[in-house]
């Protein structure tokens, strides 16, 4: 069985076929500088010249055409990047002809990469018709960023029109997370990653255990850092002022395609730009000095959003290849324990699919520099989807339990707020084996407010665990996390009060993430796995609504069950008993 992976870029496509269990490389073919006289088609270490009025669609077909006779094995999926799936696409796609009709209303967002993208579909679905086709977005990994990075201070009546933040290069942002975390031995949802995706399009995200919850895009890629072609971070009073004395069109060209590197210095190539400013080009060090500077503001930003950083890691074309920048990227950064080692950086060269540190010895952040491949990171994605006989949805009605404010308390808690040698009572016994809702309730006191009469749940655990829905953090005043149940990390503090006294917390405050619990059985027929995220799809009454970010939890003990909070049922027009239909796309 070989899976192809196709890559479009707004001038460059890629290509690659893995073949077996191990997803082994193959082939490797790309088209470079489309739509220019130097346009070239390699596969391998065959290049030849490509007409400049060749279209993207035209030249992925050669391209697909050209890696099939390279593959004794069957090709049975072919796998294509779009960089703007909206609010519609969350997770890997089959691509239909409805599926593409809603990628073409969504190129306005996207329009140097999704027409692109879109016209080699079509082209690749006319050559290979009897294979699988399935859309990868760049904006599937940042579906899980909380409203507070993904929101802009605008109206309601703007905001429900769609207008909100989405981020890109969510392929790489992940693929980086995945292989950072298995270069330090660590589950990445034990880790804080900044991943700096640093190419002709740039980005920087900020991983939080395992969730995208910042990155530098927003609704479109001309958000955030000095791109190749686009500005990045511009005053919108800029933009006001230019539409004065420019047509809207005029602007979008200037702000997509003459921005950025190429607009302070004349070339996009960050080579020319570095050999320019050894030379004395002012305009040349003027672009180093812009582009370094914005990429460490925001990696100063995400570790004081995320409470500190445990590695920062460098991807994409710049960020594999210049020592120079990610030397300038990493300055002045000591305060936060990231110390770059000047020789591993200048030595820090990427083979294929490898992870370089580049951090001093001792250093408390760890430094990383890895080659960029979606490719391999697509392939992975839609491995386990092309079997025909899971190519369609799978769904399962499933019981919701709405879960209200509650606490979970060390038995030396208890004993400070209610007195020594204090047990717990059973008021209801819960559906989870073992687990009940007690008699006893308590007082959070917040630095704004106060809840009272606040349940306390048994058995006694080993943390002490406050749970609360977003109304209640305004309510507290406090900004709690949201998090799967034990992760205590980082979390804010509350003050307890008890009919025997008070206690102060330091840490615990978290807003539980949605999830599932079920038993090895039921993930067994379902095909999936613990912390795997899936769909839930609502359907009640008054709204329909589908939640995208929901961590599967198995156990033997767990009995099905969605677990969502007071905000989130209300939200949904849902009550304790009713059923929400899970959905696994394979």
């Amino acid at each position: 069985m070989a899976i192809a992976c196709l890559n479009c870029g707004s001038s460059s496509i890629k290509a690659a076929v893995f073949v077996g269990p191990q997803l082994q490389r193959i082939v490797d073919a790309r088209v470079e500088a489309l739509g220019s006289p130097s346009a070239s088609v390699s596969v391998g270490s065959t290049r030849e010249a490509l007409d400049s009025s060749v279209t993207p669609g035209a030249a992925a077909e050669r391209l697909l055409s050209a890696i099939a006779t390279q593959v004794d094995e069957p090709i049975v999926a072919l796998a294509h990047r779009v960089v703007h799936g909206g609010e519609h696409f969350t997770r890997p796609t089959r691509v239909t002809d409805d599926v593409v009709t809603v990628l073409d209303d969504l190129s306005r967002l996207a329009p140097l990469h999704n027409p692109p993208a879109i016209a080699a579909i079509r082209a690749a679905r006319v050559a290979f018709p009897a294979i699988l086709h399935f859309a990868l977005f760049d904006t599937a990994f940042h579906t899980t960023l909380p409203r507070r990075s993904r929101e802009y201070a605008l109206p309601r009546n703007i905001r429900e029109q769609g207008i909100r933040r989405f981020g890109f290069h969510g392929i790489s942002h992940e693929h980086v997370m995945r292989r950072v975390a298995a270069t330090m031995h660590a589950d990445a949802r034990d880790l804080r990653i900044i991943s700096c995706h640093l190419g002709n399009g740039a980005s920087v995200a900020a991983i939080e255990y395992g969730r995208s919850v910042d990155t530098s895009m927003g609704m479109t890629p001309l958000e955030g850092l000095v791109m190749g072609t686009r500005a990045g971070d511009v005053d919108p009073g800029v933009l006001l002022e230019m539409l004065r004395s420019h047509a809207p069109q005029e602007v979008d060209a200037l702000l997509t395609r003459k921005s950025g590197l190429i607009g302070l210095t004349g070339t996009n190539d960050m080579r020319v730009i570095e050999q320019r400013a050894a030379e004395g080009d002012e305009d040349c060090r003027l672009a180093l000095n812009v582009y370094s500077h914005r990429v460490r503001k925001y990696l100063g930003a995400y570790a004081a959003s995320m409470g500190g950083v445990d590695a920062i890691a460098f991807t994409g074309g710049i960020g594999e290849n210049s020592a120079l920048v990610r030397h300038r990227c990493l300055q002045r950064l000591d305060f936060l324990g990231a110390v770059l080692d000047e020789d591993r950086n200048r030595d820090g060269l990427v083979e294929h699919d490898d992870c370089t540190e580049i951090s001093a010895d001792g250093s408390r952040v760890r430094l990383f520099v890895l080659r960029a491949d979606e490719e391999r990171a697509m392939a992975e994605a839609i491995a386990p989807l092309v079997d025909s006989n899971r190519t369609q949805p799978i769904s399962m009605k499933i019981p919701i339990a709405v879960s209200a404010r509650h606490a979970h308390l060390t038995q030396a808690t208890l004993e400070q707020l209610f007195g020594p040698g204090f047990q717990l009572s059973t008021r209801a016994h819960l559906s989870q084996t073992g687990q009940f809702a007690a008699d006893q309730t308590v007082t959070l006191i917040g630095p704004r407010g106060r809840l009272d009469k606040v349940r306390l749940m048994g058995p006694p655990r080993q943390e002490n665990q406050i749970e609360i829905s977003r109304s209640d953090e305004f309510t507290l005043g406090v900004d709690a996390p949201v998090r799967m149940s034990g992760d205590l990390a980082n979390t804010p503090g509350i003050t307890l009060e008890g009919p025997h006294g008070r206690v102060t917390l330091t840490s615990g405050v978290i807003a539980a993430r949605r999830h599932i619990h079920m038993s090895v059985d039921d993930a067994k027929r379902l095909g999936v796995r613990d912390h795997e995220v899936v769909s839930v799809r609502i359907d009640s009454k008054d709204r329909d609504l589908t939640f995208n970010d929901v961590s599967v939890r198995v156990a033997p003990s767990f009995r099905l069950e969605l677990h969502l909070d007071t905000d989130e049922a209300n939200a949904a027009g849902v009550k304790q008993g009713d059923t929400a239909e899970l959905i696994v796309t394979r």
